[in-house]
């Protein structure tokens, strides 16, 4: 379009006038920034999405089996037996979560036991966030083991020892309660503490207990229900099309991935990112108003060039396209340097790390900000600009309206 080629000329060409030469670098160098600013801002919530998604990984199975209705599945043992001879399962687990109370001395500390069986290893790596102790998920030296999170271990001033024992309480789940003895209403047990795990997860961490099926169960007057069953999924097979086989074959069952089980975690990071996105969508807006000036310097700029045109015939259409052509390229090639700019600041953090978190590096799972580039985000955020770049180009119009006889 001979519209659009004078536009592009009268982009990259020198202007008479340096003030519009200064304006028009000012529009661009906007508009490259607030594209950029989206481009990193948007690949950071992606780095601590995967961030949130790796700690996840170490305390969470592949696939959490829950009961649709009630509190426990009837046969857990003889469910988690069918599943681990599934193909492509590695392991599954039956696992008994409540809340209780453990006291040690005179710290009193409410927690979520986990009863597990002795093989819960091979479906959560649990062995792995030991900071103190062996883990153990087994009787020892005649005690049942425990396996305190380190909140647990801080409120309840407990650490690792042979000497050093802790009692379990939770409350009877059959039976009267007797208001002459209320001793009575609660089942307890003693425990003997062998590790102290940390993960750098805050639900994991604040308050679990990790102790033996068998004394879970034994707590709460279990047989062989179970509230949950855990599975771990081979490296090569397909978690989705596991899970989807499951729900076929138990129905009045809930399967849930890893996504599915923190998915409050990961709506609240969605949240944030498309929030931020809106409002640095709102910042490119504002940035792109820089064009409006810069379409007002440039039509009187090249005000001889427009009486030329008129004289040659030039209809007026012509004349308002070229400006319109102008205002979406000063945008868009703008938006355009934002990407590329914002790709590269973003690619060379994810591999090179350049900006490292600023507090002590063993407290930190990492010690650099997390970033992933997202291809989707790209053209998200490509899209946007070549609307922004659109709308910018109308304004054009109000030039014509003004400058009616001369354009």
């Amino acid at each position: 379009m001979l519209s659009a080629r004078i536009a592009l000329r009268y982009l990259f060409a020198k202007k008479r006038h340096t003030a519009v030469n200064v304006i028009s670098i000012i529009s661009l160098a906007g508009v490259a920034v607030a594209t950029a600013a989206i481009v990193v801002v948007l690949s950071v919530f992606n780095g601590f999405s995967d961030l949130g998604a790796n700690q996840a990984s170490i305390v969470d199975p592949d696939l959490l089996l829950t009961p649709r209705q009630g509190k426990t599945i009837a046969d857990g043992d003889s469910l988690a037996a069918a599943l681990s001879a599934m193909s492509g399962v590695r392991a599954a687990a039956a696992v008994v979560q409540e809340r209780g109370l453990l006291i040690s001395g005179a710290n009193q500390v409410p927690v979520r036991f986990k009863g597990v069986p002795a093989s819960y290893t091979s479906v959560v790596g649990l062995d792995s966030i030991v900071i103190d102790g062996v883990f153990q998920s087994d009787s020892a030296v005649g005690l049942p083991a425990a396996n305190i999170s380190v909140g647990v271990a801080y409120h309840g001033a407990v650490s690792p020892s042979a000497e050093r024992m802790v009692c379990l309480y939770v409350p009877r789940r059959k039976g009267r309660i007797n208001p002459a003895n209320p001793a009575a209403s609660f089942r307890g047990d003693t425990l003997l503490v062998w590790s102290v795990l940390r993960s750098d997860v805050q639900d994991f961490d604040s308050d679990i207990a990790v102790i033996p099926l068998a004394v879970a169960r034994r707590l709460l007057d279990y047989s062989h229900e179970a509230t949950a069953v855990e599975v771990a999924v081979e490296p090569w097979a397909d978690i989705a099309d596991i899970a989807a086989t499951i729900r076929r074959a138990n129905p009045s069952l809930e399967v849930a991935d890893r996504f599915q089980q923190q998915s409050e975690a990961f709506r609240m990071i969605a949240i944030e990112k498309w929030m931020t996105f809106l409002m640095l969508i709102f910042i490119l807006v504002i940035a792109s108003f820089n064009v409006v000036s810069t379409l007002s310097l440039l039509i009187v700029e090249k005000r001889s060039d427009i009486e030329v045109m008129r004289t040659l015939g030039a209809p007026h259409r012509l004349v308002h396209a070229i400006f319109t052509w102008q205002g979406w390229m000063i945008c868009m090639f703008g938006g355009l340097c934002g990407i590329v700019a914002g790709t590269l600041l973003t690619l060379w953090q994810q591999y090179g790390h350049i900006i490292k978190l600023n507090a002590d590096a063993s407290a930190l799972t990492i010690d650099y900000y997390p970033v992933r580039l997202q291809w989707t985000d790209l053209l998200l955020v490509l899209a946007v600009i070549a609307a922004v770049s659109l709308a910018a180009g109308q304004t054009a119009r109000l030039f014509r309206r003004r400058n009616k006889n001369r354009l």
